[in-house]
C-alpha cells in the first residue's frame, strides 16, 4: 500500500540499534545507513527511513507484519534488549479480530511501533 515511511529521530545511533534489533526476526535489515539517516526493510529494498533531525514530533504508529507468533515475541523481546519501552506484549488482540496477534514497542523517540501476525 506504501511506497516508504520516513521518520524523524534525534539520536540516529541509538535508533538503528532499536530498529536493527527490533526488526531482526521479522526479516528486515539495515539496508543504508549514513551521518544524516539509515534504511531499513527487506535486502535491497528498504522501506522505512530515519532521518537525523533536532526536531521530532514522536506521534506515528507503524505496524510490521511477522510471519508467525514465535517472531512477534522475538521482535518485542528483542526491542526491548534495544531500548524500546513495553507498550504491549505479544498476545491476542480480539477487540481488534479474532486472530490478530501482536506485540507494541515504543520507540527511542516515543513512536508506537507493532509487529502483528494477522
Amino acid at each position: 500500500m506504501y511506497d516508504h515511511i520516513g521518520l524523524k529521530v534525534r539520536d540516529l545511533d541509538s535508533s538503528v540499534r532499536f530498529y536493527t534489533e527490533a526488526l531482526a526476526p521479522l526479516g528486515y535489515i539495515l539496508a543504508s545507513h549514513d551521518n544524516s539517516g539509515a534504511g531499513f526493510g527487506p535486502p535491497n529494498a528498504p522501506a522505512l527511513w530515519l532521518y537525523l533531525s533536532k526536531e521530532t514530533r514522536a506521534d506515528a504508529h507503524i505496524a510490521f507484519v511477522a510471519p508467525n507468533h514465535a517472531a512477534v515475541k522475538a521482535f518485542h523481546a528483542a526491542g526491548l534488549k534495544a531500548g524500546g519501552r513495553d507498550n504491549g506484549g505479544a498476545g491476542p488482540r480480539a477487540d481488534y479480530s479474532p486472530t490478530y496477534y501482536a506485540a507494541f514497542l515504543i520507540d527511542p523517540d516515543g513512536n508506537n511501533v507493532e509487529a502483528v501476525c494477522p
